[in-house]
């Protein structure tokens, strides 16, 4: 185990720095300063990493686009007409109807809230199912206005369909992880960094196998839970750090 612990320590100093960015969707929320606009455009982001890198970012820089780069600012000042363009953006299943919700319920919270972790502290709890409860409330609460797309949820993974939620949970440890290394924000405060789930997509998942990690068949909640246990042992304070390490073995090293 101590010898594990080593090398994926190794491989987390390897990849947790600033050239990690360049490739990768979280050099996105990297182009903006404001508290808001790093949250949104990484909730953007995170959402919208499911194929190649380049694509996600090409996509995320077209979407701003539309906004004109300040997306904090449209959101909240829009109007109507304003709407127009994105009509025309997709990407994979992500169509115009859920590109329009995302604007329309980030546009709400905004004006009703200062951050988006407020959003996550719904479901808060104390226990150490803390973080199922926050996802799962967050979810409800995203689609809880009126006339909220039911084709639209499947882009807000949730525990409750047994969902890993790779994405949400990468996004979560964007803005919560804090560390000199300068690739994740850590602008998030009420949320710990050790209550954070390894985000578990394709490379994270084949890597962890290969090493031990995981033993559970399928890939759900479970495993995503099962992974990040076996992590805690190794840093029970900041166990998802060891992202970088098995992403990277997987998508750079092709371990």
């Amino acid at each position: 185990m101590n010898h594990l612990k080593d090398f994926l320590d190794e491989k987390v100093n390897q990849y947790n720095q600033p050239g990690f960015i360049p490739n990768d969707p979280i050099s996105i929320p990297h182009r903006f300063s404001k508290k808001e606009d790093i949250e949104i455009t990484g909730f953007f982001a995170s959402i919208l990493a499911w194929g190649q890198r380049k694509t996600i970012i090409n996509k995320c820089l077209e979407l701003f686009q539309m906004m004109d780069n300040a997306p904090y600012d449209f959101l909240i000042n829009h109007q109507e007409a304003d709407l127009k363009p994105f009509l025309d953006f997709k990407h994979r299943t992500f169509n115009d109807i859920d590109t329009l919700y995302f604007i329309h319920f980030l546009g709400w919270f905004y004006k009703n809230h200062s951050s988006l972790e407020e959003a996550f502290l719904l479901g808060w709890n104390h226990n150490e199912n803390a973080m199922e409860s926050m996802l799962k409330s967050f979810h409800d609460f995203f689609f809880h206005l009126p006339d909220s797309p039911s084709r639209t949820r499947k882009h807000i993974a949730t525990p409750a369909r047994k969902a890993a939620c790779k994405r949400i949970n990468m996004y979560l440890r964007w803005m919560v992880r804090q560390d000199d290394k300068g690739v994740d924000f850590g602008i998030w405060k009420k949320i710990k960094p050790s209550q954070l789930i390894c985000p578990c997509d394709l490379h994270v998942d084949r890597v962890g196998r290969k090493l031990g990690l995981i033993t559970r068949k399928q890939t759900d909640w479970l495993t995503a839970i099962e992974l990040t246990d076996r992590l805690r042992e190794f840093d029970p304070i900041d166990p998802v750090k060891y992202d970088f390490a098995l992403f990277g073995l997987g998508i750079e090293e092709r371990f």
